[in-house]
């Protein structure tokens, strides 16, 4: 069966899922993709862009069997470019995130126009994928919304239809590189006697992952007198992202890593960190929380989003929290009394490994062929 992935975003997690399912995967795959830049002009453009591509696919010695689409991609638009050569070929559409249920930006209004792009490109497809159960919900708990923001012929008998060919595909994880042990110089192993508590921030320095709440946290550890050290990596799209730089002096005395890390600095903050905290108001899955796990680090997370999905349910009273409160109540608690027990949670990490998803993505897609024909 060759796979022919499609995506005109080709940056950070999308790219990182691109090369984890092209290299575990059984089946051949083609890509068909562009920069990850300017994502509004990418769904509104890029299947103009990417059509030619596509088109030629079919007259090369192995024509796609299966269009694999993401959420950044209008189906619609590339379908009616290519449907000469394209009417029998099943599309499956896989959902990384959608324009319905993130939130905009604080003091910017939704373009609903994005979402309809996602909508209209789920009609288009065979076979609909979201990234976890939390997501897949909330896309069909407001897009009922969408549709009756307009006037008349709302079609709401459609998301029945699209919800019944819907189902979970986790991403995969690289985790394995995880296991090679990595150095950074000035940060002793974790455990090492005399060493404060390490917490880590490593997911974007954005908006929707709510960092004020993070460092109010920490500010309240501080002023109770709690010895703790701060790791702040992650990746900024701003170029003057003004709560981090005043979390940096605020919290220069805790400080041991302050930036973007790559390669095998990553690595070895999330060897040495002991506590991954999140406040996030928005997430899909959480690649940057299943990592820490794996290599060691207590989750403090929302009891919310799809943290649920991510730890099995009998670990949920000790690793996620439901207010301010009892994340600070958690904190010190760990910070005074010795961090609980994390070893528990690293197998049921694996199950998110990419060569174990990748198995299950070939199955599914291979149905999706074999149901076509």
């Amino acid at each position: 069966m060759n796979i022919y992935l499609i995506e005109p975003y080709l940056t950070g997690s999308h790219e990182s899922w691109v090369e984890g399912y092209t290299r575990f995967s059984r089946h051949p795959i083609e890509r068909l993709t562009m920069p990850g830049h300017f994502w509004k002009w990418r769904m509104h453009g890029g299947a103009i862009t990417l059509a030619p591509q596509l088109r030629a696919a079919f007259d090369s010695a192995h024509p796609p069997d299966l269009l694999l689409a993401t959420d950044m991609i209008d189906v619609t638009t590339l379908l009616a470019l290519t449907r000469d050569v394209t009417h029998h070929t099943p599309v499956a559409f896989y959902f990384h995130e959608n324009q319905l249920t993130y939130p905009p930006v604080p003091g910017t209004k939704r373009d609903l126009h994005y979402g309809w792009i996602n909508y209209a490109s789920s009609l288009a497809s065979d076979r609909l994928f979201f990234n976890s159960r939390y997501h897949l919900e909330s896309w069909y708990d407001e897009l009922p919304r969408l549709l009756k923001h307009y006037p008349d012929f709302t079609n709401l008998e459609t998301i029945a239809d699209l919800r019944a060919r819907s189902e979970v595909l986790y991403p995969g994880v690289h985790l394995a590189r995880l296991d090679e042990a990595a150095d950074y110089p000035g940060i002793p192993p974790r455990g090492t006697p005399g060493e404060a508590p390490l917490i880590l921030w490593n997911h974007r320095w954005e908006f929707d992952k709510k960092p004020e709440q993070f460092f109010a946290l920490l500010e309240q550890l501080d002023h109770r007198g709690l010895p703790f050290r701060l790791a702040i990596a992650g990746e900024s799209f701003r170029s003057n992202p003004t709560e981090f730089l005043a979390a940096r002096e605020r919290f220069q005395k805790h400080i041991v890593h302050f930036g973007y890390a790559t390669g095998e600095q990553y690595r070895a903050l999330l060897q040495r960190s002991d506590i991954v905290l999140s406040t996030a108001i928005h997430e899909f899955f959480g690649i940057a929380v299943i990592e820490a796990i794996y290599a060691g680090c207590c989750p403090l997370l929302p009891h919310r989003l799809s943290y649920p999905e991510l730890i099995p349910a009998e670990h949920h009273a000790e690793f996620l929290y439901h207010k301010f409160g009892d994340a600070l109540h958690r904190l010190y608690r760990w910070l005074t009394e010795g961090l609980p027990n994390v070893e528990a949670l690293r197998p049921a990490m694996t199950r998110f490994a990419w060569p174990t998803l990748a198995a299950e993505y070939d199955a599914a897609f291979a149905a999706i062929v074999e149901e076509k024909h």
